[in-house]
Order: structure tokens, then C-alpha cells, then sequence
């Protein structure tokens, strides 16, 4: 019946004739903040989304598609590059740092081929340019209707009815004045079924209800992009994709390697004339992984064009297919989100059965990862009940400092990640093989995460840290395995970590004072050698070094070392990194007023320092 109707919108409609086209057009519709968990056709029986499930039903699912990290901007990168942010030096949250010149976005090598390309109208690519001018149009009425007549085209649609602020205040009222989302729920709240990492609260209820409606609004808006493509005469000759951008939205999606931020609904509609151009059948739900650093080798694959050189990713359709490896990984990243530094790296494999994430700076919480999320009532309540000791231990592990290292799980078993097998002695052997596979990775991919993002003007005066990593060498992998000996927590490295204090690269010192930072008392010896750190060169080191200090009990030493790093002349994530210590280590009231109201007076209102001096003065009301 679901393939009649989904044949009935492509094939029937398309009367109007469009033209000649020996190329397929393709059209991409994304959506923002859901993972794959919202949509009926990937198993949610509280979900209303016919439209999804349709093209579903008459195309192909894919049942691990990933977004290789949980927030927009990085994601983005990755897509338009074919190129995993982390090698870009794109992985840290609208910082716009310039890249490499060898990276060439997809859209670029579709209009030297004649392709009309428009985005309506979401760009936000995390690095330095004009994102607009990649395309023929990219404004709120980009539309493919626009192209010259008989020309092919890649049209982007992002669907923002879905975005995480859906679920603030405003913006629910707005939408129930509007009719987006009808004033009550359709799924009760008393009749929510909460997915088992989040604590049973009435806000959070409530967020979920109103989330499922606001789903069906988005699906609502994607049946009506099928009909017009159908309406005019597109239907036969067009590839239609459907992406969540990543995961989200209510609490622990977006920003966490989870599924819950990672794992996105990915559809695919390939009309009969294309059909050479697939592998895969009608109604096929397919096992085989994709994720975002694919789109872009996919993509160019339709249209006849092998993978450039720079881009990462593997094509999945097309001439240009390639198989996926028998040992087969996704590679996930999460660094810097707004206001918040944290360095987390992770792996999928086996079709999607284990996860292995690393945390790289564990000392911080797992929540907040963004100062943003408390728009949410349920980030807000799920805060203030744990502040209120209100709830059961495991939900309020996410707000505690000192969070475990390595986590490991079997998806299959586990789909919800919640218990992490990471200290089963049954799965020593898969944890080392995975841990090992992440460093191979990092090093493969010459992951500039390892570099922190005060580092990248220090290091690479051009700009572009990209370049600096591939001057390295074979130094970069012993940089790649100083970070994980510094995440190993383990005493008998303390003597390592003392010894490369000294190294001539800040990189190398910077994970020596994390390493001892991470051993807590047991690197109290290092203390006097920390001491000499608070005048290193390198700002990074130096508020690393305060931070360590600080953990070894020299609280007023530590405290005099980052206020003093706030108010030096810097650039903007030097400040920032200084004062997300300065609150992480419960010391902000040593920032004098004086100091948050020069802050505030920054015209840019997104500015990360000026959001942080708006959470100060939040805190001193």
C-alpha cells in the first residue's frame, strides 16, 4: 500500500515534462536536531511522520547513518568538504579559522559540471569565506524552479522546524499560535515513554510530547517539497536524499557522541530511470554504514565524478561506489561547542553494533556542553533536581566533574547507551582492538583536536592549522599518543609527564600538565615544575598548568594565575579557554564586575566571552 502511494507522489504527478536531463537532478532535504529515533519508519511507534515513512517505504533506509559530529556548523564542514572537520581544523563551533586551499566544497565541482545549485538556505560551514558564493543562490527563495532552462541542479531545502529552540518557550507558543503544533500534545504526557538515559520529570515529559508534534510539522513540510517536485514534472529525473543534520533534541542528544547525537535518519529515493546509479531495491533497509563525510564522494559519484584526492569519504552510489571495508569504522568528534572546551573522539563498527568513545579532557562534566540547552525546560529541571540531590545516581553522573575515560557498547544489546562495558573483563580484548583503532584514526586523519584551539594562531601563523600538523610528520602520532597516555590516568606515567615540560612544542606540554592534572594528588611531586608552567609562553599551557594547580590544592595560586590570564590582552579563545577554567574551577568571584562589564559591551552578541560574561552576571543577580 506504502508503495502505491509513494509511486502515486513521484511517478503519477509527473505529467508535466520537464524537459531532456542526462544527468539526474538530486534534491537534499535535511532537518535539524532529531536522530533517527523520532521517525516512524525507523521503529518509533509514537511517531506521526507518513511522509518519512513513505519515502521510506518506497525507497531505501539506511539503519546507521551517522553525522560524524553532533552539532550543526562541524557537521556541515564535513558535508560540503567530504573532509572529517578535525583534518580541516573546523571541528570547534562557528570559529571560522581559515583552511586549507585544497579543500574544494562539493558544490563547487557540480557547477563546473552545469549544475544550478541552491541552498535554501542554511550554510554555516566553520570556516573563513563567504559561504553564500559557493552557490548560484542561497537566500530564503532559492529555488530549483530558478535554474536555466534544460540545466540539471543540487538543491539543498533545511528544514528548521525541528531546531533545537522548537522547544523553548517562545517558540512553542508561537508555533501553537500559529497552528504549527496543536495546543495539546497528541501523545499524552502522562503517556511518554522516556528513553532510559533520561530521568523521569514532568518538563522533560512534556518537552518529549511536544517534540513528537513538532516532528510531524517537520514531515508535514517534507510531504509538501515531494508533491511540488512531483508537480513539476521532476519527479522521474530527480534524486531525492532526507538527513536529520544530527542528533538532538531533548536532553543528551545533540553535542553527545551517543546515538542520541550521532546516529541520523538517512533516506534515499532513487526514480526507475536512475536505477543503474544504486545498489540497493526499493524498500531496502540497508545495513552497510554511511555517515556525513560520504555525502559529498556520493553525491559527485552520481554525476559521473571520482572522489578528489583531498576529500575522505566513500561513495556509497553511483559509478564511483566503493564497497565498505570488512573492518569498516564511523569516525566521531565533539571539541568546543559555544562557550564550552571538552575533546571527545569516538568509533562505530560492525554495522553498527559498538561504540567506543574517549574522553580527552574528563575532568569536565558531561553537562552542560553549551550554556544554549538550558532554553529547554527539561535541561533546566533535569539541572535543578540534581542540584537538589532529587535524583536516582545514574542521571546525575552527566553533571559530575571527573567523568570516566573510555565507554564502550554494544549497540545491539544496548541501543540507548547506558551501560557501559568499558570495565567488563568479556570485552578486554574488543576495548583494547577499538582504543587502538581510534588512535590509527586520529593519526590517519591528522586530527588538529590534538592542538588546542588557543594553539592554532601561536602555531600556524598563516592561519591554516591543517598545514602545521602536515609539517609534523611522524611527531604528530607521538603527539596523538601523549594525549592518550595523559588520558590513561595512571601514576607510573607521572615521571613521562615531568619529563616533557620541557619540550620545545607547547603541544607536548600542554598534554604533560593534562596528564598530571588527571592524576590528582597522586602528581603532587610535580607541583614546583607546574609552578615554572605559569610562565610558559604558551597561554594554553599556562591556564592547563593553573588548572592542574588548582586540582593540587594551591586554589589561591591557580585563581591569581587565570584572572590574571582574562586580563592580558588576547584573542578571543584565549580568553575564552581562561574563563571556562575559571568557572569549571568554582573561581569567579575572584572576576571583578569591572571585568564582565567591559566584556558586555562587545557588539557581537554571539561572541562565546560576551555569553560567558552574561552567564557572570546571570550567576551575581
Amino acid at each position: 500500500m506504502w508503495k502505491n502511494l509513494l509511486l502515486f507522489v513521484f511517478v503519477g504527478l509527473s505529467f508535466v515534462s520537464a524537459g531532456v536531463v542526462d544527468r539526474p537532478n538530486i534534491l537534499w532535504i535535511t532537518s535539524e536536531d532529531n536522530d533517527y529515533g523520532w521517525i516512524g519508519c525507523y521503529g518509533c511507534e509514537d511517531a506521526d511522520t507518513p511522509h518519512l515513512d513513505k519515502l521510506a517505504a518506497g525507497g531505501v533506509l539506511f539503519k546507521h547513518g551517522y553525522s560524524n559530529s553532533p552539532v550543526c556548523a562541524v557537521a556541515r564542514s564535513t558535508i560540503l568538504n567530504g573532509s572529517y572537520a578535525v583534518s580541516q581544523g573546523t571541528q570547534h563551533m562557528r570559529s571560522r579559522h581559515k583552511i586549507s586551499g585544497k579543500y574544494k566544497g562539493y558544490v563547487s565541482y557540480f557547477r563546473e559540471a552545469g549544475y544550478y545549485c541552491t541552498n535554501k538556505t542554511k550554510t554555516d560551514y566553520n570556516f573563513k569565506g563567504d559561504d553564500g558564493a559557493l552557490w548560484d543562490d542561497c537566500t530564503k527563495k532559492a529555488h530549483y524552479k530558478n535554474r536555466p532552462e534544460g540545466a540539471p541542479f543540487f538543491s539543498v531545502v533545511n528544514l528548521t522546524t525541528s531546531h533545537e529552540s522548537s522547544l523553548f518557550a517562545g517558540k512553542i507558543a508561537s508555533y501553537r499560535k500559529k497552528g504549527v503544533i496543536p495546543e495539546e500534545t497528541r501523545v499524552k504526557v502522562s503517556d511518554v515513554e522516556l528513553r532510559p538515559y533520561l530521568p523521569d520529570l514532568a518538563e522533560i515529559r512534556s518537552d518529549v510530547a511536544i517534540y513528537y508534534d513538532t516532528m510531524t510539522a517537520m514531515d508535514r513540510e517534507v510531504g509538501e517539497i515531494l508533491a511540488e517536485l512531483a508537480a513539476e514534472g521532476l519527479a522521474d529525473d530527480t534524486i531525492v536524499f532526507y538527513y536529520g543534520d544530527h542528533g538532538g533534541i531533548t536532553p543528551r542528544g545533540k553535542r553527545y557522541l551517543k546515538d542520541s547525537g550521532t546516529h541520523v535518519p538517512m533516506l534515499l529515493y532513487v526514480p526507475e530511470k536512475w536505477k543503474h546509479l544504486s545498489p540497493f531495491e526499493s524498500g531496502d533497509k540497508v545495513d552497510e554504514m554511511v555517515a556525513f563525510v560520504d555525502l559529498a564522494p556520493t553525491v559527485l559519484s552520481l554525476i559521473g565524478v571520482e572522489k578528489p584526492e583531498q576529500m575522505q569519504g566513500r561513495a556509497f552510489l553511483g559509478n564511483h561506489r566503493r564497497e565498505p571495508a570488512g573492518d569498516a569504522v564511523v569516525f566521531l568528534f565533539a571539541d568546543r561547542f559555544d562557550e564550552i572546551y571538552g575533546m571527545r573522539r569516538g568509533l562505530v563498527s560492525e554495522e553498527g553494533r559498538w561504540k567506543y568513545i574517549r574522553r580527552f579532557t574528563p575532568e569536565s562534566p558531561a553537562s552542560p556542553y553549551s550554556y544554549y540547552q538550558f532554553g529547554q525546560a527539561g535541561w533546566v529541571a533535569w539541572e535543578k533536581a540534581w542540584k537538589a540531590g532529587e535524583l536516582d545516581e545514574k542521571f546525575g553522573k552527566l553533571w559530575e566533574r571527573n567523568q570516566v575515560v573510555e565507554e564502550l557498547f554494544d549497540l545491539r544489546a544496548d541501543p540507548w547507551e547506558v551501560k557501559n562495558l568499558a570495565g567488563d573483563v568479556a570485552h578486554v580484548e574488543r576495548l583494547e582492538s577499538m582504543r587502538g583503532r581510534l588512535r590509527q584514526t586520529m593519526v590517519e586523519t591528522r586530527d588538529t583536536g590534538v592542538i588546542h584551539e588557543v594553539m592554532f594562531a601561536e602555531l600556524s601563523p598563516n592561519g591554516v592549522i591543517s598545514e602545521y600538523v602536515d609539517q609534523l610528520g611522524d611527531e604528530f602520532g607521538a603527539m596523538v599518543d601523549l594525549a592518550f597516555k595523559a588520558t590513561e590516568c595512571d601514576a607510573e606515567n607521572l615521571e613521562i609527564f615531568v619529563s616533557r615540560f620541557g619540550a620545545e612544542s607547547p603541544v607536548v606540554r600542554y598534554w604533560a600538565c593534562q596528564g598530571v592534572l588527571l592524576l590528582g594528588e597522586k602528581g603532587a611531586v610535580a607541583k614546583p615544575e607546574l609552578m615554572k608552567l605559569l610562565n610558559d609562553v604558551s597561554p594554553a599551557v599556562r591556564i592547563s598548568a593553573a588548572r592542574a594547580l588548582f586540582g593540587l590544592g594551591e586554589e589561591e595560586v591557580a585563581s591569581g594565575a587565570l584572572i590574571g590570564e582574562i586580563s592580558k590582552k588576547a584573542d578571543q579563545y584565549t580568553h575564552l579557554f581562561a574563563i571556562h577554567t575559571i568557572k569549571e574551577c568554582g573561581l569567579t568571584d575572584g572576576v571583578s564586575d569591572e571585568w564582565v562589564k567591559e566584556i558586555l559591551k562587545i557588539k557581537d552578541k554571539k561572541s562565546y566571552v560576551r555569553r560567558m560574561a552574561e552567564q557572570l552576571e546571570k550567576e551575581r543577580r
